[in-house]
């Protein structure tokens, strides 16, 4: 159980009392990040007593309205089990059930009271809100960066190629899901390489935004650009180690090496400066 989220979606409005049971109920089995939501139809069924055609038009209508995501399965007796996840945002974006602050009007309490019966302070302190007032509910603390993590998922979807973008708004929890595990640099790589690969295709061979990252076909452009960097930076490891062993050995092949070449064989600690300037690298000069 996670208070966070079940104090998050006590505090807004769903549309009815069934949507409101029904949200509860899986914030009540979710993580603090709206994740690990396991349980079926059946469960929720049983639990909330409401009908199984409701139970399902209700999901259906979450994961619609991109409040709720599927983002996995997991066996069970009678088959698989889906797993859902609650999109914070999406549900941060729902009207609140707090009502404004009455500010107007005489702060008198209209009692009238016997005279001469001393103070009318209370000697005993009270707190100013009853304990189940909604704002001593504590509420889950805002999330550090939000706005530059707004900004890096506007930066995805504006990556995304423009004649295939589709539905924004549940594309934009999609990638925020997505940027959370994989990074925002690997996921616009990897939006790019499919653009890449996928320009001039006529619409009938390429994917829609909403399919894309809802089926998260992301997976495999991320893997590739992964693997690609790793390669690199394989074959930079073994560029340097011939670096400094030039360096070391004062070989004449040093003449081929810049001096940026070496420093980062000096920041690897392959080679020290005295070596490096004992083959005749100075600073702010490149070998001759």
């Amino acid at each position: 159980m996670s208070w966070k989220v079940a104090n998050l979606c006590a505090q807004r409005k769903f549309g009815s009392p069934v949507r409101k049971q029904i949200i509860m109920f899986l914030a009540d089995k979710a993580s603090d990040d709206g994740s690990g939501i396991w349980c079926s139809k059946g469960t929720i069924q049983r639990h909330t007593e409401l009908g199984e055609t409701t139970v399902k038009r209700t999901i259906n209508e979450f994961l619609h309205e991109s409040i709720l995501i599927e983002t996995g399965r997991r066996a069970c007796k009678n088959g698989f089990t889906i797993v859902y996840r609650i999109i914070l945002s999406a549900v941060g974006r729902l009207d609140s059930i707090a009502e404004p602050e009455d500010e107007t009007g005489s702060t008198a309490d209209g009692v009238l009271r016997e005279p001469g019966t001393g103070s009318g302070a209370d000697p005993v302190p009270r707190p100013q809100r009853p304990p189940n007032h909604p704002e001593t509910i504590p509420k889950p603390p805002t999330r550090a960066g939000a706005r530059t993590a707004a900004a890096e998922v506007q930066k995805i979807w504006d990556e995304y190629p423009q004649d295939r973008r589709r539905d924004e708004a549940s594309c934009l929890n999609w990638i925020e899901v997505a940027i959370r595990e994989v990074g925002e640099a690997d996921l616009r790589a990897a939006v790019r390489a499919y653009a890449e690969e996928t320009a001039g295709f006529t619409r009938s061979k390429v994917s829609f935004s909403d399919n894309w990252f809802r089926a998260q076909k992301w997976r495999g452009y991320v893997a590739a650009v992964r693997e690609k960097a790793e390669a690199e930076a394989a074959r930079l490891d073994a560029h340097l180690d011939r670096v400094a062993e030039w360096v070391k050995s004062r070989s004449e092949l040093c003449r081929h090496l810049s001096l940026t070449q070496v420093q980062l064989a000096i920041a690897k600690g392959l080679v020290t400066a005295e070596e490096a300037e004992a083959a005749g690298f100075r600073d702010n000069k490149t070998h001759v």
